[in-house]
């Protein structure tokens, strides 16, 4: 079964494995350095769950549940 972001708790590490989806949202997480392999500290979730504060590459990002979904990780 895969994993989302959006699934992880506040204080887990995980890997990306896949960017699904396509187009303009594919593009703007791939610019923000959403790529296969890297690790992603998951910082905070909001109380209902959007938005979901990470830790990636060193930079703190917000990423708002649609695009958490989009987002496999294990």
């Amino acid at each position: 079964m895969s994993k989302t972001l959006k699934d992880i708790k506040p204080g887990e590490k995980v890997i990306i494995r896949k960017i699904s989806g396509s187009g303009p949202i594919k593009r703007r997480l791939m610019d923000m350095g959403v790529t296969k392999g890297q690790e992603i500290l998951v910082r905070k979730v909001a109380p209902l769950g959007d938005p979901i504060e990470v830790n990636l590459r060193g930079y703190e990002l917000t990423f708002r549940k649609e695009e958490a979904e989009k987002i496999l990780v294990e």
